[in-house]
Formats: C-alpha cells, sequence, structure tokens
C-alpha cells in the first residue's frame, strides 16, 4: 500500500507549524525542506530528526538531511603523531561554554577552502546563541593567554553532540578543542559526535561516513539517555587527556 508521501513532491516548503517531512524522502543532494524559521523548538525537533540547516545569506532557510552521514563514535578518536605531540604541549588553556558567541563568530569569519561567505548567517548566529542561552548548545574554547585562538561550537541531545563549525588562528588549536571535547564526550557516557559530511579533517580525526538510515538508527537510541542542558565545565575541574581518559 502507498505511503501518504509517495505522491508528495521531494522538497517541502515549512510553514509556522513545528513539523518536518520523513528524512528519508530527502533529494540526493540531503536537500528536504525549505523555509520555516530558526526558533528553539524547531532546531531542536530538526536535530532529534537528523536534520539541519544550511543555507547562505539571501537565501531561504535550507534544512537538509545527507544520505550518507560523516559521525565519529566515540571510541574511533584517531589522535596521529602530530597531534599527540600538540596535546602532550598543552599549549592553549581550554575552557568550555565561557565565550560561546566569540566562538560562533570566528567560526562565521574563518577562511575556508573553495567556500565564498558563509553559512553563518545573521539569523543563524542569534538563533544558536538563544540555544545556548537556554543550555543546548555549546562551545569548547583554546585561548593562547587572552586572545581566543581556536575552538567549536555545537549542539545537544541525549547522547549525541551535533558539530556545527570549528575555526583555528594557531597550529592544531581547533583539533586540540576537538579531542579533548571528545575525551568530555566519553566522561559523560556520549555515543558520537555528528560531523554532518565528510571532510578531510575529520576524516583523520577518525570519523566515517554511514548511511543515513544507520545514522538515525544510533540516533534514535542515543536520544533515550537523558540530555545535559544548561553550561558546561570539565569534569573534576580540568580538561580531559584524549590519550588516557577513554
Amino acid at each position: 500500500m502507498p505511503e501518504p508521501w509517495d505522491d508528495l513532491l521531494p522538497v517541502f516548503r515549512l510553514d509556522d507549524a513545528l513539523a518536518f517531512p520523513r528524512p528519508e524522502i530527502a533529494e540526493p543532494s540531503g536537500l528536504l525542506a525549505v523555509g520555516g524559521d530558526l526558533c528553539t523548538e524547531r532546531l531542536l525537533l530538526a536535530y532529534a530528526m537528523g536534520i539541519f540547516p544550511w543555507y547562505s545569506e539571501g537565501e531561504p532557510i535550507l534544512w537538509f538531511s545527507p544520505p550518507e552521514r560523516m559521525v565519529l563514535p566515540l571510541s574511533n578518536l584517531h589522535i596521529n603523531r602530530s597531534l599527540r605531540k600538540a596535546l602532550r604541549k598543552k599549549p592553549y588553556r581550554l575552557t568550555m561554554d565561557t565565550a560561546f558567541a566569540d566562538v560562533v563568530q570566528a567560526c562565521a569569519v574563518a577562511p575556508r577552502p573553495d567556500q565564498d561567505g558563509t553559512w553563518i548567517t545573521e539569523d543563524m548566529k542569534a538563533a544558536y546563541l538563544q540555544l545556548f542561552e537556554e543550555g543546548f548548545a555549546h562551545s569548547v574554547e583554546a585561548w593562547e593567554g587572552d586572545e581566543l585562538v581556536g575552538g567549536l561550537y555545537g549542539v545537544s541531545l541525549g547522547a549525541a553532540f551535533f558539530g556545527e563549525s570549528m575555526f583555528s588562528k594557531r597550529p592544531n588549536a581547533s583539533k586540540i578543542a576537538f579531542a579533548v571535547l571528545v575525551a568530555q564526550l566519553r566522561r559523560w557516557n556520549f555515543s558520537f559526535v555528528d560531523c554532518q559530511i565528510w571532510t578531510p579533517l575529520f576524516e583523520s580525526l577518525g570519523a566515517e561516513e554511514i548511511p543515513r538510515r544507520n545514522f538515525l538508527q544510533a540516533l534514535d537510541r542515543a536520544l533515550i539517555t537523558p540530555s545535559r542542558p544548561g553550561r558546561w565545565s570539565w569534569s573534576g575541574g580540568t580538561p580531559p587527556d584524549p590519550e588516557t581518559d577513554k
């Protein structure tokens, strides 16, 4: 028997209702829906369904669920020789949730290879700052003295962390922030980091592409675990060691 969505167009236009179509019916590019808004409730629903917004200034809001998802199971973190040496030197002071807006802004202006402009629009900045204020978005900061030289931010639901963006102004700053975050997430019994789409950086850190079906199944399992809303800080007051804290 045909499903009720079989005759619908593959890309949906959202209205004020807090609802999304099934991720499985996205276009081959991953594009699933257009429109809607970036309110906290809609964003949290999107992440819980394996959907994320990704668009440029001047475009309508575009919602994606790619057919292949780049995911890092926390036990798969790969630390190569150069990153291992950098971690042991402890070149940066690492904090959590102390400069969220600054991290988002730094990610927005960071140059990206083969990419003009940024998808972190003013509306996106405001939306994720609201998510942070409500305890669902988090950042890791790398400091050199009083200068913010690297970091990342993302969204947390259940035992899943959805990475959004990272930046680095000094060697290995974002990689160190990411590796230490993974170690902290392991302490909290998280399941995985969603890296969204393939990049050579995430592949070098141990992430792998998995089919959307597998990702959604892993996400459903992760969402059984209660979320950890609120401001985050290092367990025990100090950043964990990604090599020994497993």
